[in-house]
């Protein structure tokens, strides 16, 4: 019997980066706002990155983390922004934008 196959967010989460980084896709909004609060709870900073048409989610999330946690002292870090170059199923290449929040404690 084979082992079940990690899905692509888990084996991205693996390849590019630490525990501390959350990778926004398209599960409810509240669950990346629980597993951000959750990391900053054991982590001095906390990145959520997104791509393409997941950014506005990203940025929603940062902003209702800070707002539940405003007594917590939270503030954003740096925002980065950029593009990654990508082929698609039909072999194209396409630019897909990228941004990057830090939240950190202050």
């Amino acid at each position: 019997m084979s082992e079940p196959q990690p899905s692509q967010e888990q084996s991205q989460q693996r390849r590019e980066g630490p525990h501390d980084t959350i990778y926004i896709g398209k599960k409810p909004l509240m669950t990346y706002v629980t597993s951000t609060l959750i990391q900053l709870a054991n982590q001095p900073t906390v990145t959520i990155k997104a791509r393409g048409l997941s950014i506005g989610r990203a940025v929603d999330v940062s902003q209702i983390t800070l707002k539940r946690m405003e007594s917590a002292g939270y503030k954003i870090g740096d925002v980065r922004i950029g593009s990654e170059t990508v082929q698609s199923e039909d072999g194209r290449t396409r630019n897909v934008s990228t941004i990057e929040i830090e939240i950190k404690k202050s």
